[in-house]
């Protein structure tokens, strides 16, 4: 027996820890937008699941009491459930299914688990909202625009087949990433519906050819929704168009709450029925603005900032109980917590520590109070992957879900630590380092660069799956947020207004120096990656420097002016420029990559989805042109039926793309 146990001892040490891989990609398990029920005791939460036979991303409902006790799953099928909302009482849970083929709107009965579909719509609903009396469903949904030109075509002869008809596009934003463009079906409006919570024809409540947003806010008496939409003559060519708008359920005639040169969106209206708050800034001609927190009486008088000493974005306010204050996530230096806003003084933080609350995009994924003022919410740190978490205001976190607690288990996470540093101009700069598991500081290991896109976004202390596969791989992993990123201040932020790229390329590689000076990187085997904005300025960095032993350019702007007439958000690109192209052709030549091609020699990899309409595939198709005119090693990579940041319904596309990123980087670094 001593004998047995002493082989046991030797054999041990041995066998490491299984690290991230692509494939666990299958096995992820993501918990979001979770709705706490109105008596604080419940949390329902969508929990996505993805199916590796059928390729497929499913999504289903699950349940789970504020103690943890009672922790079930709600709906179950290969479909996808989401958009959950309680009603007032309590009584029933609204939520959207593609369980009928589309996705539609279904109604539950909590206490007898009776189920209905209420609606039979062409296009998806979005953005539920019960009535105070808990009787009608308000939803947005997309109707056909009228069309701007149009033709008589002869009729085809009996037992003709004629090709499909062409696609007419008579308006400036004729398309939305994700959603549609040319070649597609047509884009239309997003308008506001109401509909029996027991079913039948939904009302139509908003009219003409404008887009309408947020989650409707009912007034208390149930009278009235108030909503932001563009609805003014210009909107199509208007950058910041939304304004706040009371709607009458009696056909009267829409209110515009605000007027303010800039935009103003999400309203939310006190449980008193007082006062509306809502989301937005002041248009100052930045190309980065702080989204600020206004509230106004419900007329639309007294108009005043909250929070202005923040100076950060505030994101998804929702009211307590009592109308006295809100509560919103405020993002700051790679970290988001929850704050309470009073309306009388200054926000305080509710949550601290290193994580991240209402992780990646507050605005996307808001979290919930009930009317006892217990509340929901994502979170995430360095060592933790999104979970869903309760607390009462001024109260203890409790955990209440382990997504990926058996795929953590058993494996490796590699060590998480922040870096600090000066750029060339003295100016502070935050970054993160992850290390290979198992790391070794008398070793040299390749570096990856990763570099997010927006630019006006934040990597931060969440925990990243894709970069902990990098890791696991074998690369000490670098995101750092340069000059652009959110987090830091408006001053921050607007520092590349009309220089982008530029001297945040300098902020990256001052980063990368700092890395290499801990003493644990091959300087020779440093690898840059980054999607959208951060695919631009890879593209950028091999067009500066030769210094990296490989890149890999994901869904990237390489040449703004064919970005500006092709992207869904051309107004925005000439916003940043300063100018529209035939105004200034030479400003967007000098930050387009594809004019200094002829500097690169980095073996470089483009990959994008070939539906993204928010940097078209043409972008990476004109860089990846002149560097093999050239005669660089590079190499396309397109993925079918993706749109922008390949987050499509596929599974095996998200693996594809990792291991392209990888064994592209492997081949210059091992």
């Amino acid at each position: 027996m001593r004998t047995l146990r002493l082989l046991f001892l030797t054999i041990a040490p041995l066998c490491a820890a299984a690290t991230f891989t692509s494939e666990t990609i299958f096995d992820w398990r993501t918990p979001s937008t979770p709705q706490i029920s109105p008596d604080g005791r419940r949390v329902v939460y969508t929990l996505e699941t993805a199916d590796r036979f059928a390729d497929a991303f499913y999504s289903n409902l699950w349940i789970v009491s504020t103690d943890g006790k009672d922790h079930r799953p709600l709906t179950s099928g290969k479909w996808k459930d989401s958009l959950a909302r309680w009603s007032p009482s309590g009584e029933k849970l609204a939520y959207v299914s593609t369980r009928a083929g589309k996705p539609q709107i279904f109604v539950r009965w909590m206490d007898t688990g009776a189920e209905a579909k209420i609606t039979d719509l062409e296009n998806a609903p979005s953005s539920l909202s019960w009535s105070p009396d808990g009787e009608t469903l308000a939803f947005l949904t997309r109707v056909a625009a009228k069309p701007g030109w149009q033709i008589t075509m002869p009729k085809a002869p009996a037992g003709a087949t004629w090709a499909e008809a062409p696609i007419v596009e008579t308006r400036l934003k004729w398309r939305a990433d994700g959603i549609g463009g040319i070649g597609q079906r047509p884009l239309g409006f997003s308008h506001l519906f109401v509909v029996p919570v027991t079913g039948g024809a939904p009302r139509q409540i908003t009219e003409g050819d404008f887009d309408h947003g947020g989650e409707p806010a009912w007034m208390p008496d149930g009278k009235s929704i108030v909503l932001h939409g563009a609805r003014r003559a210009d909107a199509d060519t208007t950058l910041y168009g939304e304004d706040i708008w009371r709607f009458p359920l009696d056909g009267g005639k829409p209110v515009q709450l605000t007027k303010v040169d800039g935009t103003e969106t999400n309203p939310v209206v006190s449980p008193d029925g007082r006062y509306i708050a809502f989301t937005g800034f002041k248009d100052k001609g930045f190309s980065s603005h702080n989204t600020n927190l206004y509230v106004m009486n419900a007329d639309g008088s007294g108009l005043r900032q909250l929070a202005g000493e923040l100076d950060r974005n505030v994101l998804a306010p929702l009211w307590e109980p009592g109308s006295s204050g809100l509560l919103a996530i405020v993002e700051d230096s790679g970290r988001s917590h929850l704050y309470r806003v009073p309306l009388d003084g200054p926000a305080v933080a509710l949550t601290k520590g290193n994580g991240r609350y209402a992780t990646a995009y507050a605005s996307s994924e808001p979290f919930s109070v009930s009317k006892s003022g217990q509340v929901a919410v994502s979170y995430s740190s360095p060592s933790e992957p999104k979970d869903i978490v309760t607390f009462a205001i001024g109260g203890a976190m409790k955990r209440l879900t382990a997504s990926n607690g058996g795929l953590m288990a058993g494996r490796a996470v590699g060590k998480v630590e922040e870096i600090r540093w000066k750029s060339f101009d003295g100016r502070a700069m935050q970054g993160w380092l992850i290390y290979p598991p198992g790391f070794d500081g008398s070793k040299k290991y390749p570096l990856i660069l990763d570099i997010h896109g927006g630019p006006h976004a934040m990597y931060g202390v969440e925990f990243n799956h894709q970069m902990q596969i990098f890791a696991g791989r074998g690369f000490v992993v670098f995101y750092p947020n340069p000059r652009g990123s959110t987090g830091y201040g408006e001053e921050f932020g607007n520092v590349i207004h009309g220089n982008y790229p530029g001297d945040d390329y300098k902020d990256l590689m001052t980063g990368v120096d700092a890395v290499i000076a801990k003493g644990f990187i091959d300087p020779k085997k440093l690898c840059v990656t980054g999607g959208s904005g951060g695919g631009l300025l890879t593209a950028w960095a091999v067009t500066q420097t030769g210094r990296f032993a490989a890149a890999v350019s994901q869904y990237p702007v390489t040449n703004w002016i064919t970005q500006t007439g092709s992207s869904d958000i051309g107004l925005l690109m000439m916003r940043w420029m300063k100018a529209a192209p035939w105004e200034n052709p030479q400003q967007y030549i000098a930050r387009s990559p594809v004019f200094f091609a002829h500097k690169v020699t980095t073996p470089t990899m483009v990959l994008t989805g070939e539906e993204d309409w928010r940097t078209p595939i043409g972008q990476s198709e004109e860089f990846y042109f002149a560097l093999k005119a050239r005669k660089i090693d590079s190499v396309l990579v397109r993925v079918p039926k993706e749109p922008h940041g390949i987050r499509g319904a596929f599974p095996s596309h998200r693996v594809a793309k990792v291991e392209h990123i990888l064994g592209w980087m492997e081949k210059y670094t091992k």
